[in-house]
């Protein structure tokens, strides 16, 4: 029996947000560190999604936008935090999971450091359908935009050279660095363009499926080929593969997608994660 069983999570159901604006007081175990947006505001945002940990409700739950520049170091929370706070329903946002946190309320509260522990709270919201996602999406909105999907079979992952910013993502940041703030003690930095993007293709369980092909967005993969940028095109482009493919999805491990989708695109859905735990 795993954790959350005893309060049968509907894994197809999308839970309306509470009437009202009234802050609450949430906790969250955190799955998902998306990797950062251009924001004139902030210079960067992040979404970051997990499950509820309250038990006045279950499922999942996305905070957006959470800055990471104006957290102290001590709330600079990881994957598998537990993570408590104040948040109101994001009105803005049609996601049924979204929410606005309050980002000085932010406190962590604990950690699960190993897969045995994370496994009793992912693996009762893991489904095996991507296809069933995107036709509730299609045909019933809002459905749910976040969910943990166990590939049938990781056929690949392509990865490319980054083209970097649009005009309107390198719009947002000139105007950020522009700007100065009260407490600014020293010159705004711009955000910095990955230098390579990456798209899974697998598929799911349907007897339908004819494949899927989703972006990555975990902020970890840019992290790690920062950790890189020293190295030849190629020998990068290796190194990523052997990391995000060949060991995080390897036969060896049973590899579930942290998949969420866009407010404006909800159709369009990409991998936040990886939760790769041994077989």
């Amino acid at each position: 029996m795993t954790q959350q069983s005893l309060f049968g999570p509907e894994p197809d159901a999308a839970r309306a947000k509470p009437p009202g604006d009234q802050p609450q007081r949430l906790k969250v175990l955190i799955l998902v560190k998306a990797a950062p947006n251009p924001s004139q505001t902030y210079g960067e945002t992040v979404c970051v999604a997990g499950l509820r940990a309250d038990f006045q409700a279950t499922g999942w739950l996305r905070l957006y936008p959470i800055n990471f520049r104006a957290l102290d170091d001590p709330n600079e929370f990881k994957k598998y935090d537990f993570v408590d706070f104040e948040a109101r329903p994001a009105r803005n946002d049609p996601r049924c999971e979204s929410w606005r946190p309050a980002l000085t309320t932010m406190n962590t509260v604990g950690h699960l450091r190993d897969w045995k522990k994370r496994a009793t709270w992912v693996e009762d919201h893991v489904q095996g359908s991507m296809c069933d996602v995107l036709n509730a999406v299609r045909n019933d909105p809002p459905a749910r935009s976040l969910a943990a999907i166990r590939p049938q079979e990781i056929d690949d992952i392509i990865i490319e050279n980054h083209p970097g910013w649009s005009q309107e993502e390198r719009a947002k940041i000139q105007s950020y660095v522009n700007q100065l703030g009260l407490f600014d003690n020293a010159p705004r930095r711009a955000l910095e363009a990955p230098r390579f993007k990456a798209w899974y293709r697998y598929r799911c369980d349907s007897r339908q499926c004819k494949g899927h092909r989703q972006g990555l967005l975990d902020w970890e993969f840019v992290l790690h080929q920062r950790r890189l940028s020293d190295w030849d095109e190629a020998s990068a482009k290796a190194e990523l593969r052997a990391r995000w493919f060949d060991k995080m999805c390897g036969d060896d491990k049973d590899t579930v997608f942290y998949i969420g989708n866009q407010a404006k695109r909800q159709h369009v859905f990409s991998v936040l994660g990886l939760f790769y735990p041994p077989r």
